[in-house]
């Protein structure tokens, strides 16, 4: 079977798979110098070299050159320093071209070599003649790539509405689909203050609890539903999927909360009373005989 290693190139980002080759005793937090269509990288191992189906590999892998050097760790972080300044420059040439778009990070490689410009805007930007300039001002091969709000939000980071770091540059790799519908199913209020991110999207963590809801609310009866309660008989006013509870407004307009636990172990003592109350028939109709 095919040997797979897990390379991450940021925090939070994707894992993608290589050919370990001859180094199949790579541990967890080890540095690799990796081939990949941009060229060279300097990566870090999350999953050790393992075992895989063929069918979960799509493609031939690339495989993994080297362990990465002292010298290849410290010209990452070298670069690394030298982005900021980098930044700040290209920032400058975007004002200077008059160029309708906000450039966000800077991006070397580990060796110095690319030079990675992300940025935002609008529409379609014509900035051939601000590469041109940035080739000049720079020794590396100068890409710029344009990215959406999610990605800028994930690239700039900062805090949510929770007051916590934000999940997609902490430990979201990926973008989960998230709709008003979810939002509307944990009872939150719709405005689009209350319910979306720092990227002006819907927050991300209205998919971590969907399920929980969803599961709730099947076992509890819906809104204007009439049951049968401890209490007597009532109409399903306010569902509470956290707590497993409805709020019923009885006959006699008193409103009173029942849980779903209460509700199984009515239904189960209304069944037990009919079962008991049908053997007294056939009780009755065996005697008459």
């Amino acid at each position: 079977m095919p040997v797979v290693v897990g390379i991450r190139f940021n925090p939070a980002s994707k894992v993608y798979y290589f050919d370990p080759q001859d180094l199949t005793d790579l541990k967890v937090g080890d540095y690799v110098v990796v081939e990949t269509s941009r060229g060279e990288e300097v990566g870090q191992v999350v999953i050790a070299p393992r075992e895989v189906g063929p069918q979960e590999i799509v493609g031939k892998l690339k495989g993994v050159k080297r362990r990465a050097s002292a010298l290849d760790l410290t010209q990452m972080t070298y670069y690394r320093f030298r982005e900021e300044e980098a930044l700040r420059r290209c920032r400058e040439k975007v004002q200077e071209h008059n160029l309708p778009m906000k450039v966000i990070r800077a991006e070397y490689n580990y060796d110095g070599s690319r030079l990675v410009f992300f940025f935002t805007a609008e529409k379609r930007v014509d900035f051939r003649k601000l590469v041109q300039d940035l080739n000049r001002s720079f020794k590396a091969r100068i890409e710029l790539r344009q990215v959406g709000v999610r990605d800028e939000a994930k690239l700039m980071g900062g805090l949510g509405r929770c007051g916590r770091p934000l999940c997609c540059t902490t430990w979201l790799t990926d973008f989960r689909p998230v709709s008003i519908k979810m939002a509307k199913q944990q009872d939150l209020p719709l405005s689009p203050m209350e319910i979306s991110g720092v990227c002006g999207r819907l927050l991300c963590c209205l998919a971590y609890e969907n399920e929980l809801y969803l599961e709730a609310k099947e076992k509890l009866p819906k809104r204007g539903t009439m049951i049968d309660t401890p209490h007597g008989r009532g109409k399903v006013v306010q569902v509470n999927a956290i707590k497993e509870s409805v709020e019923v407004e009885l006959e006699s307009q008193v409103t009173v909360e029942v849980t779903h636990q209460e509700l199984v172990n009515l239904a189960k003592s209304s069944h037990q009373k009919a079962s008991s109350r049908r053997r007294r028939r056939r009780g009755r109709r065996r005697s008459k005989k």
